[in-house]
């Protein structure tokens, strides 16, 4: 009786069951007489507190009298006029009964003081028996009971039909068993136990739900403690498991598909078992298995981002690399594994999406600098959805797509801390910049201005990531970026102007003065591109700061085109002045000199930018022709007979080929300045009055803003004093200028004869041919007699200007 040998007692002292003792006085457990200490030996202390020193009854080892074995002599143990034994060996020893978590507690600390002498007994044994069989040589063959019987050459009967055996009833396995089946990750079979075990706690306490342990002492509550810590011991591995298989493949990465299958097996038995148990009873193992789930991916993303270097950023990146290996190993190992009917993809994805977004909302609540805000937008709205999600097949997934990682009140709080940490940013940085450039302005050094390098690089900064994270975030990053730009521009206008205002700065700085105001002409092309293109991708409420920062950059444009044309006629106008004389009539010398100088200074300002570059020269070629024209209309020079006039054309047509070759040289784009001189020229050649009519239409048409006094001293210049003509002549004019009406003025880079100012046109009275009397009815007749024309003054025009 192998668990009596190992309490120490041998097999004489226990009676056979079914015989009588040997000795039927005495009480077979008692103490053998004769029997010394010495002759034992060392054996320790048994559970009970008494001493093993020496041989005892089997009632002072276990502390059991042979009432509470169920043993009586001359009854075997167990025989059915016995009760279900109530002692612990009887339980051992009764077959088809349920050993509990108590008895095999008792059976493990006996384990300890029974190992060594069972291990050296059994290895006696072995030896022994090998001995004896070497001596007793083969085992000879014996003849059966038919060849015995049946004489020889003779068939032998046939034998009997075999009985079927009545099948063995299957032996339930104790707790301890089971909980060694978990231990060996026999998670299936234990479940299966389990829910046995279950089922008999269920046939106890009456068919009810199973509910939580009763009293100690009574039998049907500790069997349900029983499964209660069988459950608890089931899932520990199970969520154990669950852990380990995440590791990926090696050495040491946990359990291979065949755990992962039973992992699976249990979750689907389990849910079987919850129909039966009902609501109230029901052990959810499936919903616990997604909150395993999701706590081991948390586990396995906080591991990999706080050691990754490079800030924020640096651990979305670790977290990217650690989602991707993960979900590789749950698509390619793991998820084949399970039963189909879990959707274990579709749990480790969301478990995986859950501890993400835990991990996110943890970093969105800290107070991050504006590099790492931008990056978790940029991750959250960019990367995540197409590095990670766009690998995933999320049609698959049973309820649907997968929530947000942020709120939207989240993503719209860190977006607008970055709106504003970029606006107080850049207005402290553009300010500083200009500060910076302004001080350079005054220097005698001549180095290019990087004003606007630093502006753009400023901005487009922010504008170029914005909207990469979302079109919407991008549009506010680009109207807060043109607000700061207009504010900026507005401040660099009012700078420039007082760099010119001062006088100073022209006569300390010569040679530098016109290299400064290039360079500042040469900020505008960049800025305004800029400007436009946030103005583009922003909202409608963007316009207005458009247009502030378009109109602070024309006004510093205008300003220093203004200066550099101002420079260049100063120096010109020499030339000019000895235009329109009877000197200029035989010698070109002073245009050419005009042409030379303005092809000279041309050269300094091709390192101006291509737009303001073709609007200063088209200003220029503006100009130079309105300087040419101007003295021919102030009748600096008149013209007294045919040939006279006929020279002056020429010369005029001339003047005007060689300017036209000039401005096309300097690449000017005012083409539309080319045909003022030859018109004017016709009309001072043209001898017939309908022709004059039609130049001075055709000069009406194509510059809107001359007037009856411009075409009125053309006529005084050609010498034409008939009355008739002049009248027909001034008449077009007059009706173009009433059918405009009330045009508006063309814009300043269309005017032309605006600019030019004339003396007031006479009317001329007709004298009489004999001397001392005017008759006064003829004055009513206009054209008669050259006076000027009376006018009433206007209130608008200074008392200097009437």
């Amino acid at each position: 009786m192998p668990i009596l040998k190992s309490l120490g007692v041998a097999d004489s002292k226990v009676p056979r069951a079914g015989t009588l003792p040997l000795r039927s006085s005495r009480n077979p457990f008692e103490e053998v007489p004769g029997l010394e200490e010495e002759e034992v030996g060392e054996l320790g202390t048994l559970p009970n507190g008494t001493s093993c020193r020496r041989r005892a009854t089997l009632e002072k080892l276990a502390g059991l009298s042979p009432f509470r074995l169920g043993w009586t002599p001359g009854r075997r143990v167990g025989s059915p006029g016995d009760g279900p034994p109530r002692s612990f060996l009887g339980r051992m020893l009764t077959p088809g009964i349920r050993r509990s978590s108590a008895d095999f507690g008792l059976l493990a600390r006996l384990q300890g003081t029974r190992a060594q002498g069972d291990e050296e007994a059994a290895g006696e044994a072995v030896r022994r028996l090998a001995f004896l069989r070497l001596g007793r040589g083969p085992k000879p063959h014996r003849a059966s009971l038919a060849e015995r019987v049946v004489p020889a050459g003779e068939a032998a009967p046939e034998p009997p039909p075999k009985v079927p055996e009545p099948p063995k009833m299957k032996e339930p396995l104790s707790v301890l068993e089971i909980l060694s089946l978990i231990q060996q990750r026999e998670l299936a079979r234990a479940d299966e136990h389990i829910l046995e075990l279950e089922a008999e706690e269920l046939a106890s306490s009456g068919g009810g739900a199973p509910g939580p342990p009763a009293a100690e002492g009574a039998g049907g509550g500790r069997r349900a403690r029983d499964v209660a810590l069988l459950y608890e011991a089931l899932q520990r591995e199970l969520w154990a498991l669950v852990r380990e298989t995440l590791a990926g493949p090696g050495p040491g990465a946990g359990a291979g598909a065949g755990a992962v299958a039973q992992l699976g097996q249990v979750l689907l038995q389990e849910e079987a078992a919850d129909g039966r148990r009902g609501p109230g009873a029901a052990r959810k193992l499936r919903v616990r298995w997604a909150e395993a789930v999701g706590r081991a991916a948390r586990e396995r993303l906080e591991a990999a981002a706080p050691g990754a270097p490079g800030g924020l950023a640096g651990q979305l990146e670790a977290l990217r690399a650690r989602l991707l290996e993960d979900m590789g190993v749950v698509r390619g190992r793991l998820a084949p594994a399970y039963p189909a009917g879990l959707g274990a993809f579709g749990v480790y994805l969301r478990g995986y999406h859950g501890a993400l977004a835990e991990w996110l909302g943890a970093a969105a609540r800290r107070r991050l600098p504006l590099g790492d805000r931008y990056a978790l937008l940029h991750w959250h709205n960019q990367v995540y959805p197409r590095e990670v999600l766009g690998l995933v097949d999320l049609v698959a997934l049973e309820n649907g797509e997968l929530g947000p990682l942020l709120s939207p009140g989240t993503l719209r709080g860190l977006e607008d801390e970055c709106v504003t940490d970029v606006k107080a940013q850049t207005r402290a940085a553009l300010l500083r910049v200009l500060q910076e450039n302004e001080e350079h302005w005054a220097r005698t050094e001549d180095r290019p201005s990087s004003l606007a390098q630093d502006v753009c690089e400023l901005l487009e900064e922010h504008t170029e990531r914005a909207p990469r994270i979302s079109q919407e975030f991008g549009e506010r990053m680009a109207h807060c970026c043109l607000g700061g730009l207009a504010e900026f521009l507005q401040s660099f206008q009012q700078r420039v102007e007082r760099f010119h205002e001062n006088p100073g700065v022209r006569e300390l700085l010569p040679d530098t003065y016109i290299s400064r105001t290039i360079s500042l002409v040469n900020c505008g092309p960049p800025l305004r591109a800029l400007a436009e293109r946030l103005a583009r991708v922003g909202p409608p409420e963007s316009e207005p700061a458009r247009e502030a920062a378009a109109s602070a950059l024309d006004r510093v444009t205008r300003l220093c085109h203004r200066v550099l044309a101002d420079l260049l006629f100063q120096e010109l106008q020499p030339y000019f002045n000895k235009l329109m004389r009877r000197k200029w009539l035989n010698s070109p010398e002073a245009l050419d000199g005009i042409v030379g100088t303005l092809g000279a200074q041309a050269l300094a300002l091709r390192r101006m930018q291509d737009e303001p570059y073709q609007a200063l020269v088209a200003e220029l070629h503006r100009r130079a022709l309105v300087e040419y024209v101007r003295p021919l209309l102030r009748g600096r020079l008149r013209c007294r007979s045919a040939r006279t006039r006929s020279r002056v054309a020429g010369r005029l047509r001339e003047d005007a080929a060689q300017l036209q070759r000039l401005f096309r040289r300097l690449e000017s784009q005012a083409s539309w300045l080319d045909a003022v001189v030859p018109h004017l020229a016709e009309v001072l050649q043209l001898e017939d009055t309908p022709s004059i009519q039609v130049e001075v239409g055709v000069l009406v048409r194509d510059y809107p803003d001359i007037r009856r006094k411009h075409v009125a001293a053309l006529l005084d210049i050609r010498g034409l004093h008939n009355t008739a003509a002049r009248q027909e002549i001034l008449a077009v004019a007059r009706d173009l200028e009433l059918s405009e009406g009330g045009a508006l003025p063309p814009p300043r880079d269309r005017a032309f004869f605006s600019d030019i100012s004339v003396p007031r046109p006479p009317f001329c009275l007709g004298l009489p041919p004999f001397p001392g009397r005017l008759p006064l009815g003829r004055l009513a007749r206009p054209g008669l007699a050259c006076l000027p024309r009376l006018r009433p003054p206007s209130p608008s025009r200074p008392p200097s200007q009437r």
